[in-house]
């Protein structure tokens, strides 16, 4: 009967034993001698009529071994719920009992009732089933490495034996999570290492704590085997003897001896052992036919050779290797998204396309592992991703970081003919993991440098190729293997830098930046509680609102990611732990920031300083749990806000508009300004422009200029030359963030027709989209970010070219709602959708003269 199949009494007696520590699922005789025990055993085992009277709980007293005495001992507060299967009594030479016990499961004292005449607590059942299978999952590692020490010390007894049979035979049959106790219990353990062993309530610990003491007892039977094998031929020694250089260069001279020692003949027992590794490794026959060939050469090659540790380093690696080890795939679809879901919000997109893979899989064994890219702005969960979808699919995982990587030797590894020869980062991270079909995240491979030491995106193109990769070949190995079943994922924030073949062979998947409500979500699933655990805080001790998230989003963050708005989190966690520490000691000053009690209360927040205070006991203490973070906390805390809504404000006056950028951070908003003055026709162009925004710019001022009758545009003297003695500066803002793409036309055309018409463009109209000589409106990239962009920025019209509509299908719906999209096919769709009224309007200074 394990713990899976009992529910134990909310309130037990409790048995003091001096005699050991009983563990769940092994069974324990312990002497009852005490008075307190005595009266135990009368009252509940013997009077007992169903089987959960006869259950009590088995508490270690190791601190107080006179237990006879009338006041209660210290307890223990971990003990072991036991059922008592035999009880055996008797009264010489003075009353006793003798019980068998077998132990069913942890409980936690909560509280003792009484005392007399034996004692009975309150108590919380800790071994359940439901704990057994949330957790064993994420300890399979743990579980693999104790299950496999078991078995070898088991094995290492004598199997003729029933018990050790029965106990080989047990191992197969009990749950995993079963098998600390039981062999803790059975091994050579002390009582102190048995009561952590019972106290370890958590499976991980508990497998943590066993696994040394499995290893301890292992060493000590292959030591006590090497001791009775050794005792016969105790006179055996090996006697080795090493001629000088001397000797060995002058022939025909007689031999001289220059040393003998008397050495362990160790080295040629490792390579006999090595080569029955290799011959029991199954291995490819191109691999074993190499292994072979070396390990003759071995064999033949004297130990001072520097050559002789770089074969056995190379053959040992050879044996190392996952040839043919694999994990099999948890190819259950629900529990796939639900695992997903649960980690990672929105990113539809990604998660669909891995839900995808494991349905084929499911459908198709041998199916080769894809190249997939995740590309997007920092902060949005790319690596972690990564790592989820191998806790997905069940399979190892191993994060190569490619930023800042100038070698090809680091991808397809160094010549075994150099000195400090080594294999690549592919094959290193197999030998790692174990097996040959983990996820491999390949992390920044849009930051691979180059050198004189090769390209490692050249290096790379092999790897990342599904139809080559079955037989890559490692420089260091010399002998291809197999990396079709690796599913490799890389992650990149931008494109533009990775060489076009690497891009042709990899699957791209974009992670765009969170719009403020996903933000708002994260948070509160994810950022908020980590920050708590990391700073030791409780719900209890603080809440954020969702009132605070939102304001901690929009004016102290502005990204794609969720990066900053964790550290912000963070900050404040920091602030309020000052304030729970300050509430644990006497407090000498009393200082409390803007923070509001849960119930709405004023709190004593203001800053005090009075310098007459002399009693402690008088001040006021910080304010009552939990502190509910408000505006005036996070002005408190964060200061100042960092970003506002300055749109309206830069929009007083013609000659502004807003154009929309795609960065590698995620989407921004950008204010293009031109002005006007007297001068020769000269177009000048600040803020540290690319080419391709340079001619943005001049096939703006060219179209403006063949169309200004059509518009109305004159220039300060009343010509349709715009240009006519007349200088235009376009400038950019940020000028010290370089700019270049073909996305600003648009909003070039916005901005000087507002200059000319001395009409002001709409305060809540952002634009994107290149533009021809002949006025039509040409698609571009990064849609999503720039729309994500303007809604931060609190804009309500977006102006896109037309072509650009179908991207529109990627807008979350709520977006979509809170935004009006117009789509332009000419500039003049976009002008007519850039100012009230439409384009040509009357102007700003003909409205003026009219109302004077």
């Amino acid at each position: 009967m394990g713990s899976s199949a009992i529910q134990i009494p909310s309130r037990l007696p409790l048995l003091l034993t001096n005699e050991g520590v009983l563990l769940p699922g092994s069974s324990m005789r312990i002497n009852v001698e005490t008075s307190r025990n005595i009266q135990l055993v009368n009252s509940r085992l013997l009077r007992g009529t169903s089987v959960k009277s006869t259950i009590i709980g088995v508490i270690p007293n190791t601190r107080d071994p006179d237990s006879d005495s009338e006041e209660l001992p210290h307890l223990h507060r971990i003990g072991t719920a036991g059922i008592a299967v035999q009880i055996v009594g008797s009264n010489w030479p003075k009353p006793h009992y003798t019980l068998l016990i077998t132990g069913l499961c942890r409980f936690h004292i909560l509280e003792v009732l009484k005392e007399k005449p034996y004692p009975v607590a309150e108590v919380e059942q800790l071994d359940r089933l439901e704990q057994y299978t949330n957790g064993i999952g994420d300890l399979s590692d743990l579980s693999e490495q104790f299950y496999k020490y078991a078995v070898q010390l088991v094995e290492m007894l004598d199997m003729s034996v029933p018990v050790v049979a029965k106990l080989r035979h047990l191992l197969d049959s009990l749950p995993k999570e079963t098998l600390p106790d039981i062999l803790a219990s059975i091994i050579r353990t002390s009582t102190n290492e048995k009561l952590q062993i019972l106290d370890a309530v958590g499976l991980e610990e508990r497998f943590k704590k066993t696994i040394p003491l499995l290893v301890r007892q292992i060493e000590g039977l292959k030591l006590l085997q090497k001791t009775r094998k050794s005792k016969p031929n105790d006179e055996k020694r090996v006697v080795i003897i090493r001629p000088t250089r001397r000797n060995n260069q002058i022939p025909g001279r007689p031999l001289h001896l220059d040393a003998v020692e008397e050495e362990d003949d160790d080295d040629g027992d490792d390579v006999v052992m090595l080569e029955k590794k290799i011959k029991s490794t199954n291995m490819p026959e191109q691999a074993m036919k190499v292994c072979i060939k070396e390990i003759k050469r071995l064999k033949k090659m004297p130990q001072s050779m520097p050559e002789f540790a770089l074969s056995r380093n190379y053959l040992e690696l050879m044996v190392e290797l996952p040839w043919n080890k694999s994990t099999t795939d948890r190819l259950d679809l629900r529990a796939a998204r639900v695992l997903l879901d649960s980690d990672h919000y929105a990113m539809q997109k990604l998660k669909q396309r891995v839900l995808e893979y494991l349905a084929v899989r499911q459908l198709k064994n041998n199916l080769k592992g894809p190249i997939l890219c995740f590309v997007g702005p920092p902060g949005v969960g790319k690596t972690s991703v990564g790592r989820s979808i191998a806790k997905t699919l069940g399979r190892e995982f191993h994060r190569i970081a490619l930023g800042g990587v100038c070698d090809q030797s680091d991808i397809r590894g160094h010549r075994r003919t150099y000195v400090g020869s080594m294999p690549g980062r592919i094959v290193n991270g197999l030998r790692t993991v174990g097996v040959n079909n983990p996820v491999f995240l390949l992390d920044e491979i849009d930051k691979l440098g180059r050198s004189l030491q090769g390209d490692p995106a050249a290096a790379l193109l092999e790897v990342l190729d599904p139809e080559q990769n079955h037989s890559f070949t490692d420089h260091y190995l010399n002998v291809s293997f197999d990396l079709s079943q690796v599913l490799f994922i890389a992650t990149a924030n931008t494109t533009a830098t990775i060489p076009p073949a690497l891009l042709d062979r990899m699957e791209l998947i974009q992670v765009p930046g969170y719009i403020q409500e996903e933000k708002i979500e994260i948070a509160h699933r994810h950022l908020i509680p980590k920050q708590l655990e990391l700073h030791g805080l409780t719900p209890q001790q603080i809440q954020i609102p969702q009132e605070a998230t939102e304001g901690i989003i929009s004016r102290y963050t502005r990204e794609a990611g969720v990066r900053s708005l964790e550290r912000k989190i963070g900050a404040i966690c920091r602030a309020v732990a000052v304030k729970v520490a300050e509430g644990q000691h006497s407090i000498t000053k009393s200082s409390c920031t803007h923070m509001t009690e849960k119930e709405g209360k004023e709190s004593v927040l203001e800053e005090t300083k009075d310098e007459s205070i002399t009693d402690t006991t008088d001040l006021a203490l910080p304010p009552e749990m939990p502190i509910v973070i408000d505006r005036h906390a996070l002005k408190d805390i964060l200061g100042p806000p960092i970003y506002e809504m300055e749109v309206s404000q830069r929009l007083s006056q013609p000659g502004v508009a807003i154009g929309l950028a795609w960065t590698p951070l995620g989407g921004e908003i950008m204010f293009v300004e031109a002005s006007r003055m007297e001068g020769e026709g000269q177009l000048t162009l600040t803020g540290q422009l690319g080419d391709v925004m340079k001619e943005s710019a001049h096939l703006a001022i060219s179209w403006l200029r063949s169309n200004a009758k059509k518009y109305h545009l004159t220039n300060a003297a009343g010509s349709f030359d715009l240009l006519d003695n007349t200088d235009i500066h376009l400038h950019f803002p940020a000028g010290a963030v370089t700019k270049d793409g073909p996305s600003a036309g648009v909003t070039i055309v916005t901005c000087l027709a507002s200059l000319f018409s001395g009409h002001l463009v709409r305060s809540d109209v952002a634009m994107t989209g290149e533009i021809t000589l002949r006025g039509l409106v040409l698609p571009v990239g990064g849609i999503k970010d720039k729309v994500l962009a303007a809604h931060r920025a609190g804009l309500k019209r977006v102006i896109l070219p037309k072509r650009n509509e179908k991207d529109l299908d990627e807008i979350p719906a709520n977006m979509r709602d809170d935004l009006d999209f117009v789509t332009a096919f000419c500039l003049d769709d976009v002008l007519n959708a850039a100012f009230d009224g439409g384009f040509p309007a009357e102007s700003q200074h003909s409205i003026l003269n009219s109302k004077l």
